[in-house]
């Protein structure tokens, strides 16, 4: 497929070992930047969804927060959604 409108991923580094998963990250990345191909993933793994520019958290069927990346890398983010995901599954 070539210039797909949009790319779903359903939990797709699930069954990846950590370096598949993060070539695979970065392919999404470079089609999302380089390609303005828009994404929408849905994953357990917060490692996965750091590479988001927003992250929507959802409980029980319902949004319950909205995280977005803003201007700091991916290192950050990943540490800014870890301390939200403390706080959110209580």
């Amino acid at each position: 497929m070539h210039k797909p409108a949009i790319l779903f991923g359903d939990e797709p580094t699930g069954a990846l070992d950590s370096q598949s998963a993060r070539e695979l990250l970065e392919t999404m990345k470079m089609l999302n930047t380089e390609q303005q191909v828009p994404i929408l993933l849905v994953t357990h793994d917060p490692f996965s969804a750091s590479y988001a520019q927003r992250i929507l958290l959802i409980k029980d069927g319902v949004i319950g927060q909205e995280i977005k990346r803003g201007d700091c890398n991916r290192e950050e983010f990943y540490r800014e959604l870890l301390d939200v995901l403390g706080t959110f599954q209580n």
